[in-house]
């Protein structure tokens, strides 16, 4: 019975297991709450499950389809069970447990997210302080920013992110502590297996490894065992690209040698001598340094994070990451928020990470997390969720040291150190049940895409905004030309095609883009089209009917959903440029906005502008401006529309549009009126000479070319 008690300065490895099932129960069922929220929303459900929550998760569970199902054979975009981590581990689910496809990608994050407890309980034993390591993993494993990219239907890599490296981070500290060449074995693996499991962190892993050497040899430099340690870590973190290794072959190989290398070094580490092995891993550090390209690698990083404007070359096509949200600068509120909870809290674990950097050195190897945390501040909300394990760990370390400097029983030391994270947790919890994020489609929406997969091949391209490419592959097994992964110069192509007010250039251009891209073996279209000639010339010649277009080898289908409405002058940001100069050809104008209140035929909006019905004006701010037409739409269940248009002023520069079914009101310029996307969803207005509506619902409308 005495074994069984719980002794507060020396926890049993079963104890310890307890501790970790605990945390790891906590972090789970905290998870658990969105689950709740929407168990009852029967629109969010497929399949008989929830959907998942973020548009990439769709990159992946399309992956898992492959390998569970052979879909996507044709689409050169969707990546195997060896290419991705999360693929192939979400495929061992579906085949060794009841899991369906649906379940297993819905649940996986929370699943493998919460296992970031151990590690945080593993360092912390390291000092003999397991407690402190169970309050920092329950902290850690729910904050902000690590469980809004980690929760339930949250299906992405970063579910891997931050828990992966405080593994590395685990042995890479013991390491320093018990100088084993098999516990830098263990790190090197963890190294090895990262990038499998989270490619985009690899910098940060760079990183730690350089730091990692730096330490060793200021504090261990006269030890065999450190050069040897070296070695391992250099090697593994070598990339095997210069070899003509590509993965997942790399990884393989990688593990193979550093195997290799560790038994060979076991045996040869009496006859090797120090001064030997300090040149072998300088060597090694400088193949490393070489062939692993560190710092260009950081500066891309940065670089990729920062970019603003229009890309420069022959052409000026403009750059997407400013219009990614989690990619642009963030006020420090929001870095506090998303890092610990409250401005208070990371302040708190920045003090906290000072003194326990100061109290246990080795600490020093964590500041890569704490720097990629902080550089969040100018590359975006991404960033932060680096930084949490190691913010929850520094914080409930400050209450450790606050506790053990000023209260003598240690009984009370724990309540204190309890009691101050529970003021931590707190407001994390108080986020999380108020964040209430919706599944990326909802049931009809996927309706609408699982009827375009009855009617199309798997050779077939839906032609579409990047945002909905990942959704298009999984339910209707249709390829795009830009995704969520590949939204490059050819964002130019779809927007002139949603923004086209030429029925015929949006069919010619459809046609050329799509076959350009199959035949060049999916090289960036707009490079090839654009590049040597005149933009301007080919596409006004687009707009002919006789235009010359490659053979027809696939069908093309056009895919306009009702949400795009809220991104649509973004999406028209990447075609309303002039190549030749980068200049942007016109100001676009697209509000979507609702009743405020009405005084007779003058209607005023929520973003205040006033529309007076009666005499077809439109009073914005200072200026009245002329109503061209004014339409009311109305969409009926069965997917068709009734319209009444009304001719204001025929010189007039704004279309005013009522979507009846949704309450809202559109006010746009003429020309953003004569595009495609709001002639053919919005108004149902389209040549059938050259389109065919295949499916229509108030939720989408889904056109095939026929060219």
């Amino acid at each position: 019975m005495i074994k069984n008690k719980l002794d507060l300065d020396n926890i049993s490895t079963k104890q310890m297991i307890g501790l970790m099932a605990l945390a790891y129960a906590f972090s789970f069922l905290v998870r658990m709450i969105w689950v709740w929220h929407f168990k009852d929303t029967s629109a969010f459900y497929w399949n008989n499950q929830l959907m998942i929550n973020t548009n990439d998760g769709y990159f992946f569970a399309s992956g898992v389809q492959q390998a569970i199902e052979g879909l996507h054979s044709s689409n050169p975009r969707v990546f195997g069970l060896f290419d991705y981590g999360v693929i192939f581990f979400t495929t061992l689910l579906i085949k060794f447990t009841p899991m369906s496809l649906e379940t297993a990608v819905l649940y996986m994050p929370s699943i493998i997210s919460s296992l970031v407890v151990i590690p945080i309980i593993l360092i912390a034993r390291l000092y003999n302080k397991t407690l402190w390591g169970f309050f920092a993993a329950l902290l850690g494993s729910i904050t902000w920013s690590y469980y809004n990219r980690t929760m339930t239907g949250y299906y992405d890599t970063d579910m891997f992110s931050a828990m992966a490296p405080m593994f590395i981070l685990y042995f890479l500290i013991k390491n320093t502590m018990d100088l084993k060449i098999r516990t830098a074995l263990y790190a090197s693996l963890c190294i090895i297996i990262y990038p499998f499991l989270y490619d985009q962190g690899q910098a940060i892993v760079y990183a730690m490894g350089v730091l990692y050497s730096f330490y060793m040899i200021i504090f261990h430099r006269h030890d065999k065992e450190t050069y040897i340690s070296l070695i391992l870590i250099f090697l593994a973190l070598i990339p095997l690209g210069f070899l003509g290794i590509v993965k997942p072959y790399n990884y393989f190989v990688s593990i193979i040698l550093v195997i290799i290398a560790y038994l060979f070094l076991i045996n040869r580490s009496k006859i090797l001598e120090l001064k030997q092995l300090m040149i072998i891993s300088g060597v090694v550090f400088a193949i490393f340094l070489i062939f692993g390209d560190i710092f260009g690698l950081i500066i891309s990083k940065v670089m990729s994070y920062t970019i603003k404007g229009t890309e420069d070359g022959v052409l000026h096509f403009y750059a997407v990451n400013q219009t990614v949200r989690e990619a642009g600068q963030i006020p420090f509120e929001t870095f506090a928020n998303r890092t610990s909870g409250s401005i208070w809290g990371v302040i708190l674990a920045l003090i906290g990470y000072i003194v326990l950097v100061i109290k246990h050195r080795a600490f020093i190897l964590a500041l890569p997390l704490i720097g990629i945390g902080v550089f969040s501040l100018w590359g975006g909300l991404r960033f932060t969720v680096y930084a949490v394990p190691i913010a929850a760990m520094s914080v409930v370390y400050l209450f450790w040291f606050i506790s053990e400097r000023f209260i003598n029983d240690k009984k009370v030391q724990i309540v204190f150190v309890a009691i101050a994270t529970v003021g931590m947790i707190y407001p994390n919890i108080t986020h999380i049940i108020g964040y209430k994020v919706p599944t990326v489609l909802n049931k009809s929406e996927v309706q609408d895409l699982v009827k375009l997969d009855k009617i199309a091949s798997d050779k077939d391209y839906t032609l579409t905004w990047w945002d909905y490419g990942y959704p298009i592959w999984f339910y209707s097994d249709t390829s795009t030309l830009i995704d969520g992964g590949k939204h490059n110069n050819d964002n130019f192509i779809i927007s002139t095609i949603l923004f086209s007010n030429s029925p015929q250039q949006v069919a010619n251009l459809s046609r050329l883009a799509v076959e350009t891209y199959v035949d060049s073996n999916y090289s960036v279209v707009a490079n090839l089209l654009f590049r040597d000639k005149n933009p301007n010339h080919l596409l006004k010649d687009l707009k002919k009917p006789d235009f010359k277009l490659p053979k027809k080898t696939r069908d093309i289908y056009l895919y306009m959903p009702y949400k795009m409405m809220r991104i649509f002058p973004t999406v028209g940001v990447f075609g309303n440029l002039n190549l030749k100069t980068g200049h942007k050809k016109r100001n676009i104008v697209f509000y979507s906005t609702h009743i405020a209140k009405q005084n007779g035929s003058q209607v005023m909006f929520a973003n205040g502008i006033i529309f007076d019905m009666a005499r077809g004006i439109l009073k914005m701010g200072k200026q009245m401006q002329k109503v061209y037409k004014f339409d009311v739409v109305a969409f009926q269940p069965n997917g068709k529309s009734i319209k009444q248009s009304e001719l204001k002023h025929i010189d007039g520069n704004y279309a005013v549009v009522f979507l009846k079914s949704y309450g809202i009101f559109v006010i746009m310029d003429r020309k953003t009126y004569e595009s495609a996307y709001v002639q053919m969803f919005m108004l149902d207005n389209y040549d059938k000479n050259l389109f065919e509506l295949v499916v229509s619902s108030p939720y989408s409308k889904i056109f095939k070319v026929k060219k």
